[in-house]
């Protein structure tokens, strides 16, 4: 198996949402894994470039390639059914979709623009331009004035977690006593904003910043020791 990711300027620097999503979910199933990081500019010539993929996470099985962090999650759920399932039943795999939309259209539409110049200085200087271009493009501004009045997005994303605060006043996973898909689809985010910048978005004794400390101590602190390996 072959875990095809993003990588910064530094090999060991991997922040992509999405890959992180597909990272716990290899944990969760106990499934070892090579992992092949590459550049933004590196994604083209990459060997699934061949099916059309044009992002990671790539997961390579058996000389299958499978795309996009979701249908990676389906797969491994349907191929390895003997290890610990990501969503318990078929009605478990529908809420885990709907909160994976939900974090992809609150959680990361609103962090990117917090994000991105941060981004932006990470990587390789062979990537640099061709993400400035690119993000410029999408936002309609510099990368250096997408994050705007700061204080009022945070603001905002609060006030958008607000149907995860109260889930997690009463349970301490999405997934209930113990983590789930779901729980993984939410915090890649997560990972992504504190692997690529000091903005914290979470105030102490907020349910959901407990929660995302519990997350980043699974699996012997793997998505943990991403963030420590950035501050290093």
């Amino acid at each position: 198996m072959k875990l095809y990711e993003l990588r910064g300027k530094d090999p060991e620097h991997r922040f992509s949402p999405y890959v992180w999503r597909t990272k716990l979910a290899l944990a969760h199933k106990g499934l070892e894994y090579e992992s092949v990081p590459l550049r933004f500019t590196e994604i083209p010539a990459a060997p699934f470039a061949e099916t059309g993929a044009k992002t990671v996470p790539v997961l390579e099985d058996g000389g299958r390639f499978i795309a996009d962090s979701w249908q990676i999650a389906c797969y491994l759920d349907d191929h390895y059914p003997e290890r610990a399932s990501l969503f318990g039943c078929t009605t478990g795999r529908a809420h885990a979709r709907f909160i994976n939309a939900w974090v992809d259209r609150t959680l990361v539409v609103g962090l990117f623009p917090l994000l991105v110049a941060d981004i932006w200085r990470l990587l390789d200087p062979a990537d640099q331009g061709y993400f400035r271009e690119g993000r410029e493009a999408r936002l309609g501004c510099r990368l250096e004035d997408a994050a705007g009045d700061v204080e009022a997005r945070i603001k905002s994303l609060q006030r958008a977690l607000s149907p995860m605060r109260a889930t997690m006043k009463a349970q301490p996973f999405l997934g209930g006593e113990t983590p789930a898909y779901a729980d993984y689809a939410a915090l890649g985010p997560f990972v992504w904003a504190s692997c690529c910048s000091d903005l914290e978005i979470l105030e102490d004794g907020d349910p959901v910043r407990d929660w995302r400390e519990r997350m980043f101590d699974l699996y012997d602190g793997l998505a943990r020791r991403a963030v420590r390996a950035r501050a290093t």
